[in-house]
């Protein structure tokens, strides 16, 4: 299937709080990555995902999904030409890839996601 979803990212006010949560919902065991920040939520089977501070101050917790393209740069000018709105510009992952999110035309905001090669 082209563009299947492969990341699914929590923007939280409260990150020890919804890692309390999820670890004891779901049994997810999760990896706060090098340099602190972020958290890796490793799932097993399916589409693993990642926790963070939410980076705006007072807005609601979200769930946001990233997409797999071949080319983050294209995909978001064709997101672009199609009414969507970048809300955070083309932003390179040391060693992993390359991302960007934007919101379409509804409101709704999504990620896309690039795989650096090799990996």
């Amino acid at each position: 299937m082209a563009n299947p979803f492969v990341h699914v990212e929590l923007h939280t006010q409260d990150p020890d709080r919804s890692k309390k949560f999820y670890t004891s919902l779901f049994g997810w065991e999760l990896e706060d990555f090098p340099g602190g920040g972020y958290t890796v939520i490793k799932v097993g089977e399916g589409t693993g995902g990642g926790m963070m501070k939410n980076p705006v101050p007072g807005a609601p917790d979200n769930w946001i999904p990233y997409i797999l393209v071949d080319d983050v740069r294209a995909a978001t000018k064709k997101a672009q030409s199609l009414g969507a709105k970048v809300v955070k510009e083309f932003t390179e992952v040391p060693d992993m890839g390359w991302f960007s999110v934007m919101m379409d035309p509804s409101g709704a905001a999504f990620g896309i996601w690039q795989t650096k090669p090799g990996m």
